[in-house]
């Protein structure tokens, strides 16, 4: 197996772990019964350690699977693109508090769309904020009306 397949494995082998981690650490939550059965506080950290683990399956199979072929290297542009996503990820969680999750969302939504536009395309702005908004106000709803969960609401709460 060469460098690059060996990096993937690697990549693949510390996604599970950190899936698996993170599983154990939810399940030291406590359970709060609701009216909504199973969905209580664990239940988010339950599927996100969930698909944790199932992508670093994913990562180590594709991998190990791969034809014999040589793996082309990441170019510049796509690990340029990668750190931007990370740095935005960062700039998300910091506002969150303060602008609030609607806002927060649809800024970082549009922003990510547009970063991820190819290059030789024109960015469709207003379809990026209509999709931003739309999936920011839906996911809103399911948390403060299903779950009755209240996300951050920053400037909007004053």
């Amino acid at each position: 197996m060469d460098r690059i397949k060996k990096r993937e494995v690697t990549v693949g082998a510390i996604m599970l772990a950190c899936g698996l981690g993170y599983m154990a650490l939810t399940s030291q939550i406590p359970h709060v019964k609701n009216q909504y059965g199973f969905v209580d506080a664990t239940f988010v950290p339950y599927v996100l350690s969930a698909i944790m683990c199932l992508l670093g399956i994913l990562q180590i199979l594709t991998i190990r699977q791969a034809t014999e072929g040589t793996t082309p290297e990441a170019s510049g542009a796509d690990q340029r693109t990668v750190f931007k996503t990370i740095a935005l990820i960062i700039a998300y969680v910091a506002l969150l508090e303060p602008l609030g999750f609607l806002l927060a969302t649809v800024l970082y939504l549009v922003i990510q769309f547009t970063m991820l536009t190819p290059a030789d395309k024109k960015p469709n702005l207003p379809l990026y904020v209509l999709i931003a908004v739309l999936t920011s106000g839906i996911t809103y709803a399911i948390f403060r009306y299903a779950f009755d969960m209240v996300l951050p609401v920053g400037i909007f709460g004053a």
